[in-house]
This record gives C-alpha cells, sequence and structure tokens, in this order.
C-alpha cells in the first residue's frame, strides 16, 4: 500500500487532519468515514454535544439520503453550518438538492440551508471556534483555530476574512 494511502487511514487518529490547504474538493479521512455510523448513532440518541446534528440530504446524482454529523453554530439568534472540509460531498449535495435538508438530533426537521455570502462567514467562523467556550490559549481551541482553519487560536478579523472563501457557511432556515 502506498505511503499516501496508509496516511489517508490514520490521518485523524495518529495527528491532526490538516483543513487548511486550498482545494477544489476535500474527501473525507477514512478513520472519519469509518466511525460516521457511531457519530450518527450518538448524535441521534442525544448522547453527543448538544451542537452536534445529523444532516440528511439526497444524494446529488443518486437521490439516496447521505447522513452526516456536522456541528450546528448559534450567532445572533440564527443558526449555521459551517464546512470544515470546504467543498465536501455533503455541500455539494445541498447545494443540488436547493438547500433542502432534515437535520436535528432525535428530533429532525426539514430545513433549508440558505449558504452565505463570503463576506458574512468571518463571524460565523468566530462563533465556531467559540461554541464550546473554551479560552483562546487553551490546546484544544489552539489546535482547532490552526489545523482546521489556518489561524491563530485568537483570529484578526483580518486572518478570518483571508481564510472565509475557503469554508462554505450555510444558514439554517425553518421549513413550513
Amino acid at each position: 500500500m502506498p505511503a499516501a494511502d496508509r496516511h489517508r487511514i490514520v490521518e485523524g487518529l495518529i495527528g491532526p487532519v490538516d483543513y487548511t490547504a486550498p482545494t477544489r474538493y476535500r474527501r473525507a479521512p477514512r478513520l472519519y468515514q469509518w466511525l460516521q455510523p457511531l457519530g450518527l448513532w450518538l448524535t441521534g440518541h442525544g448522547l453527543s454535544p448538544a451542537y452536534a446534528v445529523v444532516l440528511e440530504v439526497p444524494g446529488r446524482r443518486s437521490s439516496v439520503i447521505h447522513r452526516t454529523t456536522l456541528v450546528r453554530v448559534a450567532l445572533d439568534g440564527e443558526h449555521y453550518l459551517v464546512s470544515l472540509a470546504g467543498e465536501s460531498q455533503w455541500v455539494r449535495n445541498v447545494r443540488a438538492a436547493g438547500g433542502r435538508a432534515v437535520l436535528g438530533r432525535r428530533v429532525r426537521r426539514a430545513v433549508k440551508l440558505e449558504e452565505i455570502p463570503v463576506a458574512e462567514r468571518p463571524p460565523v467562523i468566530r462563533a465556531y471556534l467559540d461554541r464550546t467556550r473554551r479560552p483562546g490559549r487553551s490546546w484544544g481551541r489552539k489546535d482547532e483555530a490552526r489545523h482546521y482553519f489556518g489561524v491563530s487560536a485568537e483570529p484578526s478579523p483580518a486572518e478570518l476574512t483571508a481564510v472565509a472563501v475557503r469554508y462554505p457557511v450555510f444558514r439554517i432556515l425553518m421549513s413550513r
């Protein structure tokens, strides 16, 4: 097995996953794919952090429902989903579905996901980093900021503006 394939298998287990490199599409690490059913089960039973939700969206080619666990971010009374992997499978599927999806934990609801413009993303990315209320000096906050977004633990507005173009963000609107 080539070294690159071996690295993809253990990525996220032995070392952090680096999502900072610009790319047109980023496939999820294999470890994440293998553990996804466990994350879906834990979130669906309310055993994960309150900000974790399950997104259900039809595949853009197959129309088969795909489920993934994501982090819901609250900011100014609204909720958002941030794609840490940038142009990921779920982002492409949401766009193809016109933003129609199902979202929740124990109880799931139909939602409309509206992609927000790049200029509006920096405050949401900051809210993502602030969601656990960890101080900027904490080990987890520093690693998350560096490996997911490529910014410092307490990023300046300029740092967040510079990386916002690489991270699609969707506003969650409840369907009627």
